[in-house]
């Protein structure tokens, strides 16, 4: 991102040039590779307010906020609010952007101390939302941890900077989460480019610090993937992807539903062991039949869909 002449301060207040909406500035949330994020009051309301440089690309990401506000049903992105300009004491003007505040949790911290169901829970819904992304012919590109937030045990997304177009090329991406950098396939905008950064965020769950690729990227995501610390049926369905099994979002989804119902019906001999102790806590119950109720809900819905 280019250099700005401003650096928003808590308390600090900015009107829009056009609209004339004033904002107060709470506190800076993040730095993306387009602009600044900061939270902000208005009418007693809180949102999330990104300012940058690149009027084209601010305006990319406001109309894909809108294209999400008007998918039926489904809530992918933040919820859009407003869009205007700022003008620095400099004279410089600079575009901005309101838009929905998500409050919750990253999702590494969230899944810290749960069950490894929650890794396949946690895809199952990110799976969910990207049908309907890929159906509309976009792709979220630069898909990770830390633009995915769970707020009230669901997955929202708060950075759609990297959404593009299928058949176009992917410039907005993270190493660790891109099939090219890895060695499995192009930077083109498709269903696939979405899927391969699924299986990152699953292996990134149990593997919180990441790793690089090495000289074989083939063979240190193959090793990797064989000593994680998770179900057997995760992997295969990690493996599927990499060999191009899957070519929607449904059909790798479909797969770790039916995997999740198998694995609720029949709980390993340890699972057993522990439930017939009676030192086991309430929370480990409460957490045994959230997940239940979570996998039984998700499958029902795939049902009503039509989706299996």
């Amino acid at each position: 991102m280019k250099k700005q002449d401003f650096n928003f301060t808590p308390g600090m207040t900015l009107q829009g040039k056009w609209q004339g909406h004033t904002y107060r500035i709470i506190k800076k949330l993040g730095e993306g590779a387009c602009g600044v994020v900061y939270l902000c009051k208005h009418n007693g309301y809180t949102y999330a307010l990104k300012v940058g440089t690149d009027s084209s690309r601010m305006m990319l990401e406001v109309n894909m906020l809108k294209k999400f506000s008007k998918v039926q049903g489904v809530k992918l992105g933040p919820s859009f609010v407003d869009v205007d300009d700022w003008v620095s004491q400099k004279q410089v003007t600079y575009p901005f952007y309101v838009m929905e505040y998500v409050q919750g949790e990253l999702l590494l911290a969230f899944l810290q101390g749960r069950t490894k169901d929650w890794i396949a829970l946690t895809a199952v819904q990110l799976l969910s939302d990207l049908e309907h992304l890929h159906e509309a012919g976009y792709a979220f590109g630069d898909l990770k941890t830390d633009n995915l937030l769970m707020s009230a045990s669901r997955i929202r997304w708060i950075d759609v900077g990297g959404v593009t177009a299928f058949g176009r090329a992917i410039k907005e991406f993270t190493e660790f989460y891109d099939r090219g950098y890895w060695g499995y396939g192009s930077r083109k905008a498709e269903a696939g480019y979405d899927l391969f950064a699924v299986t990152m965020i699953m292996l990134e769950m149990v593997y919180p610090k990441r790793f690089i690729k090495g000289k074989h990227p083939h063979k240190t995501l193959q090793h990797k993937l064989a000593l994680a610390p998770m179900p057997e049926f995760y992997k295969k369905v990690i493996s599927r992807c990499w060999q191009g099994k899957y070519q929607t979002a449904q059909e790798m989804k479909g797969d770790l539903e039916k995997g999740l119902m198998k694995r609720q019906a029949t709980p390993s001999r340890t699972s057993r062991k522990k439930s017939k102790k009676p030192s086991t806590s309430r929370s480990d119950w409460g957490e045994w039949i959230a997940v239940s109720i979570l996998v039984g809900m998700f499958y029902g819905l795939s049902l009503l869909n039509g989706w299996l």
